[in-house]
């Protein structure tokens, strides 16, 4: 019984840590994005005309069959 509840704590407390440290990751990569806003913009400009295209492409292949 007393291992039960040992190896059940141990499971809690890395339930626990995961999830912490899965919010401190949530938290930097939006600061990031905020602090990196221009060159994010730039990036999603410069990805746009590719996207655009692979969606063209897309729509053509779907409607040939």
């Amino acid at each position: 019984m007393a291992e039960e509840n040992k190896t059940d704590t141990k499971k809690l407390i890395a339930t626990v840590l995961k999830v912490v440290f899965g919010l401190i990751l949530i938290v930097w990569g939006i600061l990031m994005v905020v602090g990196w806003w221009p060159a994010l913009k730039m990036v999603i400009k410069g990805c746009l005309g590719p996207f655009l295209i692979l969606c063209g492409l897309i729509t053509l292949a779907i409607a040939k069959e």
